[in-house]
């Protein structure tokens, strides 16, 4: 099993360093590290260029997104597996052993990935929450991945997840002019598509801004136009036999409103929950949201920040 790790850069002059010496410390080291500078500002690939390690490979490229940065590494990538990282979390130093224990284990599976920790920008840690995992041992096959990210925090992230590359090239990559959500279409196309091996034991770190811990509002506004959701219904269409498919396409609307809430945006919330109600109208936390839109702003901040 031969490894091409894949790290997004830009503007990560803070973390890029603990980042890829996260990589280099690896009990089992990849076969490469393939950092795509996504146009950084801030001296990012300046500091790359200064692990002058033989494994370290600095692509530059205008900058595109996230996603286009991924989709460049996987291209430039040399080696069948890919794993992603992104330049600001961390990987346990066995992650990479139990990426490979995991492909020895299920060899037909084309995507291997593992729990993780979120850490706040206050350094406090919060385990993943994960319910109706379909197997008791420390690894299994996922087999229901859409009813587990339904009721779950995500159990795919961007951070702890190898993927095979023609794998990714079966479904073009991750999706390009999407601000927000490309990778939760990504990893339901791939479940779609193929067999997930996953390890329960926490083998990264998620480190998170206060956007994400709910103590700021975030930083991006929703697309007008819901491009994933629209991908998510026509995938569903294609796959109706898929346990929770249609459920995490009302999650992912719900999400919206959400994240319209928390800005303000009352109206646009109140629109993304009545169509997470048309997915799943037993979507309780749905309605929750619609009964806040009518509450002052620093009670719904609280409710918002207990319930995330």
């Amino acid at each position: 099993m031969k490894i091409s790790v894949v790290i997004p850069l830009y503007n990560k002059k803070d973390s890029i360093i603990t980042t890829i010496q996260t990589v280099l410390n690896q009990t089992i080291l990849p076969e490469e590290i393939v950092v795509v500078n996504d146009g950084s500002t801030d001296g990012s690939d300046a500091i790359v260029t200064q692990f002058n390690h033989s494994l370290v490979r600095l692509i530059d490229q205008k900058n595109a997104g996230v996603a286009a940065a991924r989709n460049k590494g996987i291209e430039e990538a040399k080696h069948e597996w890919i794993a992603l990282l992104d330049a600001d979390d961390i990987w346990n130093i066995n992650y990479l052993k139990e990426i490979k224990a995991l492909a020895t284990q299920f060899p037909y599976c084309n995507v291997l990935a593992t729990a993780y920790e979120m850490q706040d920008y206050k350094g406090n840690k919060t385990p993943l929450k994960l319910n109706k995992i379909p197997f008791k041992e420390d690894a299994g096959i996922l087999i229901n991945y859409f009813e587990v990210a339904c009721c779950s925090h995500p159990p795919l992230w961007s951070s702890a997840i190898v993927i095979k590359k023609r794998a990714l090239q079966d479904i073009d990559g991750f999706p390009l002019g999407i601000k927000s959500g490309e990778d939760l279409l990504t990893w339901a196309k791939l479940a779609v598509k193929n067999k997930i091996a996953y390890n329960l034991n926490p083998l990264a770190v998620f480190v998170q801004d206060s956007a994400h811990t709910y103590d700021d509002k975030p930083n991006r506004i929703p697309e007008n136009i819901d491009v994933v959701g629209k991908e998510l219904s026509s995938l569903y269409k294609k796959n109706k036999n898929i346990i929770c498919l249609k459920n995490y396409i009302s999650s992912w609307k719900k999400m919206r409103a959400s994240i319209y809430l928390r800005l303000g945006l009352r109206s646009k919330s109140v629109k993304a929950a009545l169509e997470a109600i048309y997915y799943n109208p037993f979507n309780k936390m749905v309605y929750v949201y619609l009964c806040l839109t009518v509450i002052p702003n620093k009670i719904l901040h609280r409710v918002l920040k207990i319930n995330k």
